[in-house]
């Protein structure tokens, strides 16, 4: 009987430090928690410093949290790109992150003290050039390849890489999108839902390019040591793209989504990027990424929407893509 009791007892004293430990629950989207997503690294690197057991959420974040409203159980939403943030802004749900943002190493200038960058990329489309010796040289030559070379995109109404992409072509080419789709639109083998579905049809051969980022190769070059995938890099620019994180203004753990802030804009955190999301971290110069990235082949121009901007061509730039495929 004594033996139980010190059992239970110990059982209790467990418990109870386990209530006593204070949770923070990050809304975040699917590939960050992946075995390849950059969550299991900093949940482990922040555990270390809070004293409190981080936990992530994933699933389609904007559509959730419309639908969750101030019922919402999130403290933290990290992922929302600056095409979305308007309509997240709308919902009232976040505080202000209260983050320098001078400290930002951004292409573009930042004063938004609401949505706080964390990484950021540039769309592109990718090729190997072991099946591929002649690649397009301008966003023209892509539009002019070929019939019988077979790109994959994502769906804009799914896919933030989509919608950026659609995003990009109306940048490009304003009232003259739906011609440059009706161009594009022989070459395109599928959409997909997502970027893994149509990235990893391309690693399998199934397509000659797909849409993703400039810093893809970085994956294949750094984790694989593979040489042959590269980002075409055309002269009238490429859409930038970041994502941010915000803090829920009724969480129940201010103290420790603030202190999650700070850690996201720390060196700790900012050099985990690169390896981690396989993209350029938001708040570190060049001087400190990792051996190689510095190489990196990225565009020389920077094409960019703010919020209000994106929300305002969104639709447009949508129906073009949509009407172009469905002729």
């Amino acid at each position: 009987m004594r033996h139980l009791t010190f059992a239970a007892l110990a059982t209790l004293a467990a418990t109870a430090a386990q209530a006593e430990t204070p949770v923070l629950t990050v809304y975040a989207g699917d590939y960050f928690t992946s075995e390849w997503g950059p969550g299991p690294v900093i949940e482990a690197e922040f555990e270390k410093v809070c004293d409190c057991d981080l936990q992530f959420s994933t699933g389609d974040l904007l559509p959730r949290l419309l639908l969750e409203g101030k019922r919402t159980k999130a403290d933290v939403v990290i992922g929302l790109t600056s095409d979305v943030t308007a309509k997240a802004r709308a919902t009232g749900l976040f505080a202000p992150h209260g983050q320098d943002n001078s400290a930002l190493t951004l292409p573009i200038e930042w004063t938004d003290d609401v949505f706080l960058p964390f990484n950021y990329g540039h769309t592109a489309f990718v090729f190997d050039d072991t099946r591929m010796e002649n690649p397009p040289a301008t966003f023209d030559d892509l539009l002019n390849m070929p019939d019988d070379v077979k790109i994959v995109i994502q769906d804009p109404r799914t896919s933030i890489s989509g919608l950026a992409l659609v995003l990009w072509v109306e940048a490009v080419f304003g009232d003259k999108a739906q011609e440059a789709w009706g161009k594009l639109a022989p070459k395109i083998l599928t959409v997909t839902k997502d970027w893994s579905t149509s990235y990893g049809m391309f690693t399998d051969g199934e397509a000659d390019m797909v849409l993703s980022y400039t810093t893809s190769p970085a994956y294949h070059m750094f984790a694989e040591e593979d040489f042959t995938k590269h980002a075409a890099l055309f002269p009238e620019g490429h859409y930038f793209m970041v994502e941010t994180l915000a803090k829920v203004a009724d969480t129940d753990v201010p103290e420790l989504a603030d202190q999650f802030m700070g850690f996201v804009m720390s060196e700790t955190f900012q050099k985990l990027i690169p390896a981690a999301n396989w993209s350029l971290p938001s708040a570190l110069p060049q001087s400190q990424w990792p051996d190689g990235w510095a190489k990196l082949d990225l565009p020389e121009k920077v094409l960019f929407y703010d919020e209000t901007e994106a929300a305002a061509v969104q639709e447009k730039a949508i129906e073009a893509w949509r009407s172009a495929l469905t002729q």
